[in-house]
């Protein structure tokens, strides 16, 4: 019964370790492409005024 719970636990963690660190990933990807937008964005309007 003791080895079953561990091993159960263990899988537990496993997958909720992998989750967030799934979705952080995502998140973060997301948060970078956008930065780079708003980056180019903003270096194109300043060429533009020049």
């Amino acid at each position: 019964m003791a080895p079953l719970f561990w091993k159960l636990l263990a899988a537990a963690c496993l997958a909720w370790y992998s989750s967030i660190t799934v979705y952080v990933a995502v998140r973060g990807w997301k948060d970078i492409r956008d930065m780079l937008r708003k980056l180019n964005k903003t270096k194109n309007s300043v060429t533009s005024d020049e």
